[in-house]
């Protein structure tokens, strides 16, 4: 049973840094995409950022470009996503997603992901 656990989210103020973190159990991850997604009431799963687990290669929504950082521990089995200069605007429940591709490929939207954590809340005070 694949499980995908975030931590990490909470409040910080605006500039802030804030590391969440993704733990993914219940099967090898090779040839997966893993994502990070955000949701805020009433709006659309958005994109935010991917990694592919084998490559390494990595793709960010524009917004976060420059600002947050996609990496993962193949060892550990971890997944995580470093925010700085964070912005109100970046407030929303973090989702950390999984899904099938290849060797290279990166995903980008949300209905070529399979395995969703639970979220995670960021709040950034302005």
């Amino acid at each position: 049973q694949v499980q995908l656990v975030e931590s990490g989210g909470g409040l910080v103020q605006a500039g802030g840094s804030l590391r969440l973190s993704c733990a993914a159990s219940g099967r090898t991850f090779s040839r997966h995409c893993m994502g990070w997604f955000r949701q805020n009431p009433g709006k659309d799963r958005e994109f935010v950022a991917a990694i592919n687990w084998s490559s390494g290669s990595t793709y960010y929504e524009d917004s976060v470009n420059g600002r947050f950082a996609i990496s993962r521990d193949n060892a550990k089995n971890m997944v995580y996503l470093q925010m700085n200069s964070l912005k109100p605007e970046d407030t929303s429940v973090y989702y950390c997603a999984a899904g099938l591709t290849s060797w290279f490929g990166v995903l980008t939207t949300k209905s070529e992901y399979v395995y969703w954590g639970q979220g995670t809340q960021v709040t950034v005070s302005s």
